[in-house]
């Protein structure tokens, strides 16, 4: 049976440690993590952790976009473990839309990135993926691979003025 997972916040030192590559995908301890995390994310109401977030420091995340209070116009997803990822190539084009991060609680950055990913990874079952992610699903694999990198999206602010409060946040997003 999964379990909810402790989250990691921002100053904690896993979330600025770059995570090391997984080697043993089918081994059941690692199977029993994605597990954790995927009823994690669920129950926090996140679209996505990576392992640093739940004090792993594993280069594995989960994808799991779903609309919410936090992402209303968030798309639809079943939940993907996304393992070893690399970005093999990425648009020119880049939008700036409002994030959050499980980590850094009631605060907002307007973040800029790529519109459009191609990335590799190896799903659970170890099969490895190619594949395009595109609009929100490639912001939140982007934010999610930072992680693995041991960077918050706060590290990608173009200005500090780009930064608000939830409270503030969930005014924009009524008036939506």
């Amino acid at each position: 049976m999964p379990k909810k997972l402790d989250i990691s916040f921002l100053g904690h030192t896993i979330l600025r440690q770059k995570a090391i590559e997984v080697l043993e995908i089918k081994q059941f301890d690692f199977q029993n993590l994605i597990d954790d995390m995927i009823y994690t994310v669920k129950k926090v109401n996140g679209l996505g952790i990576a392992a640093a977030q739940v004090y792993e420091n594993k280069r594995v995340s989960i994808i799991a976009s779903k609309p919410s209070v936090r992402y209303p116009n968030a798309s639809l997803m079943e939940p993907i473990a996304i393992i070893n990822p690399i970005i093999l190539s990425h648009s020119q084009k880049t939008t700036k839309e409002w994030e959050g991060c499980l980590g850094i609680p009631g605060i907002r950055g307007l973040v800029p990135r790529y519109t459009s990913i191609n990335v590799k990874f190896t799903d659970r079952t170890g099969k490895e993926i190619i594949k395009t992610f595109t609009s929100f699903v490639a912001r939140i694999f982007q934010h999610e691979y930072d992680h693995l990198h041991g960077k918050a999206f706060l590290d990608r602010l173009e200005s500090n003025q780009d930064i608000i409060t939830e409270i503030e946040y969930q005014k924009i997003v009524s008036k939506l």
